[in-house]
């Protein structure tokens, strides 16, 4: 990847992570520690990966994306504004009954979302079933699914991981947003899940493990995962940091479901040189 579509890059991921905090303040709940680190991984995707046509959701010859971490829709929406989905301005009636941004994905209301998810160890299954669709009419798509690493404490994940093996999607691409924590605490704590490479590998995957903040090293994995011609479908354990690029949300299990106050918004405004794009509500 050239220098300046890193620069490129690194300046959207920038621009959105201040929209998620001005968004998130606005609505006054939400899950700001997750959605800040997937922010990379989803940036690189819409903009310099994925097939997709903002003027035309459902064109048939996408890509599709399902964010298996429901909770971290407010990157999603913040992509699919700045691509051109839908105003930006919706992007601050997040959770209000008459926007339509739910708090967690819904593909009936919002437009360029491929699955309605949030309930959390179900959207490998999801992704499985396009990627099985999408080989029986004959289309060359690829299907990317965002996974929690608090989530592969789910079973269904391991089902949907013996299944796409099984069926030889190679078409499929997972990422694991390992930050390390979920609502509880430490995942190592809640539920270890390590050694998660090996395990994906176990289960007939080809894996690979990266720094989820570095867009080389996304571009690498991805291309990587893109010419392998053995079969199986991939997954990138991206390593993150929750709560990434404000000090302190970083790490600190307490920002994983809350909003920012108006003061901490504006003190991460501060961190980053972001601007503070909403009014103070009484």
């Amino acid at each position: 990847m050239e220098l300046a579509e890193q620069k490129r890059l690194y300046d959207l991921a920038k621009k959105v992570r201040v929209l998620i905090l001005n968004m998130l303040t606005n609505a006054g709940s939400g899950h700001t520690g997750g959605s800040l680190s997937v922010v990379e991984i989803l940036t690189y995707l819409y903009y310099s990966k994925m097939k997709h046509r903002p003027n035309e959701p459902t064109w048939p010859e996408r890509d599709r994306l399902v964010l298996s971490k429901g909770h971290a829709a407010p990157c999603l929406y913040v992509l699919l504004s700045l691509n051109g989905y839908f105003p930006q301005e919706e992007l601050f009636k997040l959770r209000r009954i008459d926007g339509s941004l739910q708090g967690h994905p819904d593909f009936k209301r919002t437009p360029g979302v491929d699955a309605s998810t949030g309930s959390l160890g179900q959207g490998l299954s999801v992704a499985n079933g396009i990627a099985l669709g999408l080989r029986l009419s004959g289309r060359d798509s690829r299907v990317y699914a965002v996974l929690g690493d608090g989530e592969l404490q789910e079973g269904q994940v391991w089902e949907a991981a013996m299944s796409a093996a099984h069926y030889k999607l190679s078409k499929v691409l997972a990422f694991v947003d390992a930050n390390g924590l979920q609502i509880d605490g430490r995942v190592e704590d809640i539920m270890n899940i390590e050694p998660i490479v090996d395990k994906w590998r176990a289960f007939g995957w080809n894996a690979q493990e990266i720094d989820g903040h570095d867009f080389q090293e996304i571009d690498n994995a991805v291309k990587r995962a893109q010419v392998s011609d053995n079969g199986r479908p991939n997954v990138i354990v991206a390593r993150t940091t929750k709560g990434k690029g404000i000090s302190f949300m970083e790490n600190n299990v307490r920002y994983h479901g809350v909003a920012p106050t108006m003061d901490e918004l504006r003190r991460a405004m501060q961190e980053i040189g972001g601007e503070v794009l909403i009014e103070e509500k009484n």
